[in-house]
């Protein structure tokens, strides 16, 4: 690999600062919203999962980057909190799938108008990271 660039590292941090800003701005209108981050967290999860079937405790532990247990815990909270419920497979009784309740929808739909917008915002940002990366991979193209 080539030697680093001054320009590697500030483009670098220009990246991770821009994520940490969204991600301090994501928190703060989750929280103006009512929810903790983790909540907001599963409750995406469970949206994006898709419209078929809700997912199992597995399937967001996965989507989460958490332990099993961990997740339990964060789904105990969000149900006591009427975000979430769980209801038993139609196919399987054993496995427990997991459910926004209405209430936690409306509010998810919310966040992600905002969200998408302050995407929006970013892109261009994002946008000349790449390109400028780009460029630093491949100086002489052609």
């Amino acid at each position: 690999m080539n030697e680093l660039s001054q320009e590697d590292f500030a483009s670098l941090l220009a990246f991770r600062t821009g994520l940490r800003r969204y991600l301090r701005w994501s928190e703060t209108r989750v929280c103006e919203a009512g929810l903790t981050p983790a909540q907001h967290q599963l409750l995406l999860a469970i949206k994006g999962h898709g419209p078929r079937v809700a997912p199992t405790v597995g399937e967001l532990a996965g989507y989460l980057l958490l332990r099993h247990h961990s997740t339990v815990e964060l789904i105990d909270r969000a149900e006591r909190a009427g975000l979430v419920r769980r209801g038993r497979d139609a196919e399987d009784n054993r496995v427990i799938r997991v459910s926004l309740t209405p209430a936690a929808d409306r509010v998810l739909s919310e966040l992600t108008r905002l969200h998408l917008a302050e995407l929006q915002n970013l892109a261009p940002i994002l946008d000349r990271l790449s390109a400028e990366l780009r460029h630093l991979e491949n100086p002489h193209p052609g």
